[in-house]
């Protein structure tokens, strides 16, 4: 079995540690991985993406319309990163925006409810998470990644299962950020409405 997943958005989202999550599951399950990151974290807000590849490639990057699954933190760098989704693949994508900066000083305008009715004509598996509601319900508005890839998980499209998912976890965050992070990674299993 392979995957290809794209992980986009911006800095300060987690998007490099969700990767980092899901490859690390990956590796548990002894597949191998190959990952390729942009971050424009040079100043926080700047746009970053992830490519990940599970299972034989030769190469850590995937070519437009080869992505099985984006995995969208921000409803505008998820339309950005559409060409690489593969006919019939999944999105999940948060409807929470981070506005640009451009779009801040009246460069440019911005309207996330026009990105998300965007991804809903051009995408036909499409989970957009309330990450507002999920997070206020979970008690963390931190933990926006992890629900990302329990949304991820409930699509049966990320190419790990629940279980490394959660031993990545334990792996990689500190003991007292376990059970908000578990939390947040079953909450698409249990209320798939969010």
């Amino acid at each position: 079995m392979s995957k290809n997943i794209v992980f986009c958005g911006v800095g300060g989202q987690g998007t490099v540690l969700a990767s980092k999550l899901v490859a690390k599951a990956a590796m548990m399950e002894q597949m191998h991985v190959r990952t390729a990151e942009t971050i424009g974290m040079a100043q926080r807000g700047g746009s970053v993406f992830s490519h990940m590849r599970l299972g034989e490639a030769d190469s850590p990057l995937i070519g437009k319309g080869e992505a099985d699954l984006i995995i969208g933190f921000e409803p505008g760098e998820t339309v950005r990163q559409l060409p690489y989704l593969k006919k019939g693949g999944a999105v999940v994508s948060s409807l929470k925006p981070v506005m640009p900066v451009s779009a801040m000083i009246g460069q440019s305008s911005y309207d996330a409810g026009q990105m998300a009715e965007y991804l809903k004509k051009q995408v036909e598996h499409l989970v957009l998470v309330d990450a507002d509601k999920a997070l206020a319900e979970i008690g963390n508005p931190k933990a926006l990644n992890v629900l990302l890839l329990g949304a991820a998980l409930a699509t049966g499209e990320i190419g790990v299962s629940r279980e490394s998912l959660v031993e990545a976890l334990h792996e990689t965050l500190k003991q007292p950020l376990w059970e908000m992070n578990e939390k947040a990674l079953s909450y698409y299993l249990s209320s798939p409405e969010g």
